[in-house]
């Protein structure tokens, strides 16, 4: 039996882990506290001044558990490059907010731009270094694949920027983002060990570094993982899902990412063409429910078990 992917797991973990008590006072130190929204919940005021930029910690366990396993299992790098790479850029991105003060963070032509870089490179070291294929493997079909020809290639870059931006607006109670991604980062991994994928190590490393990371994030969070993780994190799953031709898929099993999303183009939306009225109390939809009166704890517990279920399906499926 090859134990790589579980010492991949238990590494991300302890390194993760054992850097919570060194990372989070330096957080506190530089004074990189997150800005709670005003118009937003009520006891969501208290978080002000939380460190953010906890996503560092995701990264760094992620990356230091991965390289270890980066000659044997090349695949890994793609998805690396992809996590890394979206990370840096919402590391710039919460620079910018709560470093140098500017609310909004980088414009949204600077961040687009950032992350068309980062997206071509990746789809370059797939296809002509990593050798893998745009092939899609179509759900419920017993692992049927296709080949859409020249199309796959801005379908790429729509998925990218659909997960990313689907993770960064998940991100939004204490621990919603890393509980829902251990899962479906979980399922992908269960996926490679499946058809003997080198993207296993990576997905089993990102686990256990959202594992630890939970010990921090979990309500009342001593942290936040901010744009730094989030974008990661998004960055992670369609990565791998592209490197095991499961596009797809992440509609099924990263929903949660895709309602989020979904919420705030309707609310945008209804509001712009009503003349000001709402769907929901507030977007993204986990603001809504919990205006209703859900706990953080309730509605963290509510996405998650409904993202195990989802992966479910998506077994079924593939």
């Amino acid at each position: 039996m090859d134990f790589s992917v579980l010492w991949a797991l238990i590494i991300a973990f302890a390194l993760t882990a054992a850097m919570g008590p060194f990372v989070i006072p330096y957080l506190h130190k530089l004074k990189v506290g997150q800005t709670v929204r005003d118009d937003g919940p009520e006891s969501h005021l208290k978080k002000n001044g939380t460190p953010t930029m906890g996503g560092i910690m995701i990264i760094a366990g992620m990356l230091l558990a991965s390289l270890v396993y980066v000659r044997r299992y090349p695949d890994v790098i793609p998805v690396l490059m992809m996590t890394v790479g979206f990370g840096m850029i919402g590391f710039i991105d919460d620079y910018v907010k709560v470093v140098l003060k500017r609310a909004m963070g980088l414009r949204a032509w600077e961040k687009l731009s950032l992350q068309f870089v980062v997206t071509a490179i990746f789809a370059y070291y797939m296809m002509n270094i990593a050798g893998v294929s745009l092939q899609i493997i179509i759900p419920f079909t017993s692992g049927r694949s296709v080949d859409i020809g020249w199309p796959a290639i801005p379908l790429l870059f729509l998925a990218v920027l659909g997960t990313v931006n689907g993770a960064n607006f998940t991100d939004g109670l204490d621990g919603l983002a890393s509980s829902v991604t251990a899962v479906i980062a979980a399922f992908f991994g269960i996926v490679a060990i499946s058809v003997g994928s080198g993207v296993a190590p990576a997905a089993a490393a990102l686990v256990g570094a959202l594992l630890a990371f939970l010990l921090f994030n979990v309500h009342p969070a001593s942290v936040f993982m901010g744009d730094t993780g989030s974008l990661a994190l998004g960055g992670f799953v369609v990565a791998t899902a592209y490197m095991l031709n499961m596009p797809i898929f992440i509609l099924i099993v990263a929903f949660i990412y895709f309602v989020e999303v979904l919420s705030v183009m309707i609310q945008v939306g209804y509001f712009k063409i009503s003349g000001g009225k709402r769907v929901f109390k507030m977007a993204p939809i986990h603001h809504h429910f919990e205006l209703c009166g859900w706990s953080e704890t309730r509605i963290v517990a509510v996405f998650t078990i409904i993202t195990i279920l989802l992966c479910v399906i998506g077994f079924m499926a593939y």
